[in-house]
């Protein structure tokens, strides 16, 4: 079921990660929390198939590292509105939701994707290598976000 961040904080047990998610077209770019929830790390980008296919993986991941919660990547437009991308991930979390009781939260990520490449562009990473590692990176700013957030509303 798609929730709010506060809904997730409510129902977290202890030791449970969070996986988060930067869904593009072709790519979803994986990132895993600590078990603390006070870090994310990039782990992986899959290359998008069927959703049955990659809602497998993704299930499969969920299940190897307890995670109690995805942190989906929510697209929305500069000033807010809801576009064709948003309404694709949207589709993505009830999807998501049909086959699995893990919840979903949607973050706004706007600019997750020009802060990543800002960031390795910055550190001189070659054009070869951005395009390697930007989807999860981009994954791992999303779930820092949230996890951000969390920690703000534990005090």
């Amino acid at each position: 079921m798609t929730i709010t961040i506060e809904e997730l904080a409510a129902r977290l047990k202890e030791g449970q990660r969070l996986l988060g998610l930067d869904l593009g077209t072709k790519t979803i770019g994986l990132a895993l929390s600590d078990g603390l929830l006070l870090t994310a790390t990039p782990l992986e980008t899959i290359k998008r198939t069927r959703f049955r296919k990659d809602a497998e993986k993704l299930l499969t991941l969920a299940a190897r590292e307890n995670v109690g919660g995805f942190i989906l990547g929510y697209p929305v437009n500069m000033n807010g509105s809801v576009g064709p991308r948003a309404q694709a991930t949207r589709a993505f979390a009830r999807n998501l939701e049909q086959i699995s009781d893990i919840p979903v939260v949607l973050w706004d990520e706007r600019l997750s994707t020009a802060g990543v490449e800002r960031t390795l562009l910055e550190a001189d990473v070659s054009r070869k290598r951005r395009a390697d590692v930007v989807d999860k990176m981009a994954a791992a700013w999303i779930l820092q976000g949230a996890l951000d957030r969390l920690r703000s509303l534990r005090g």
